[in-house]
């Protein structure tokens, strides 16, 4: 039988490293691509690839700039990463993290590699409850999409259609760690703060999800629990 394989995208955040180990569940073989947009939290290129290759996928870094092509707190140094999820929007309520289209670029990156490659299965962890305002995770969004690629690639001659997963998109982040550890997912290299360091400075908005996620769960994040064991915290 003819192995069934994925491209998956792959941030090494909460939401990536559970979508990843789906991924392991669900296909033969699963390709994870790492980007480095110059984003401010580059620590969780380094943080991906450590759980891809603990996890045994195949993976490879994309670096692809995006400081001198969009404007996001993610990037700008002069742009300061919000204190809290309730300080993160602006008047239009577009959170002051989002990066422009960046999930649109990333997907037709992944499509090019996996078409060079005669995959078809193309894996995110997009998610909308916990992140309403972006644009770029939303179902609508994840089917036109899928729909352009399809009409852009081969696969509108040989009817061989893309299809892009998004396992997680309807669950809280509570659920997504549920779900995550039903599948063994090992979060204690999952980095999720915005300011760029290993160690969480716990207010951003991505710490604020992240903790109170666990605290609903009444568990550690283990995360902070590695953090401790190697005296980083």
């Amino acid at each position: 039988m003819k192995e069934k394989n994925a491209v998956i995208l792959f941030s090494g955040g909460l939401d990536s490293t559970t979508a990843l180990y789906w991924a392991k569940k669900n296909f033969d073989k699963v390709y994870a691509l790492i980007f480095d947009y110059a984003q401010k939290h580059n620590i969780e290129v380094e943080m991906a690839k450590k759980t891809a290759a603990k996890v045994g996928v195949e993976f490879q870094v994309i670096d692809f700039p995006l400081k001198s092509i969009v404007y996001s707190a993610l990037i700008d140094e002069e742009k300061e990463i919000p204190e809290s999820l309730a300080e993160s929007k602006n008047e239009a309520g577009v959170p002051f993290t989002y990066v422009p289209f960046r999930n649109g670029i990333f997907l037709a990156l992944a499509a090019a590699f996996a078409e060079s490659r005669g995959i078809f299965d193309l894996i995110t962890g997009f998610n909308l409850i916990d992140t309403p305002d972006y644009p770029d995770t939303t179902e609508a969004f994840t089917a036109k999409m899928e729909a352009a690629i399809n009409q852009g690639t081969s696969a509108s001659i040989t009817g061989k259609n893309f299809k892009v997963h998004t396992p997680l998109i309807r669950k809280s982040k509570k659920e997504i760690i549920e779900f995550g550890l039903e599948l063994q997912a090992d979060y204690s290299y999952s980095v999720s703060c915005y300011r760029g360091q290993e160690q969480p400075c716990l207010k951003c908005p991505s710490c604020d999800i992240r903790a109170r996620a666990f605290g609903q769960l009444d568990m550690a994040d283990p995360l902070i629990i590695r953090l401790k064991k190697e005296g980083k915290i």
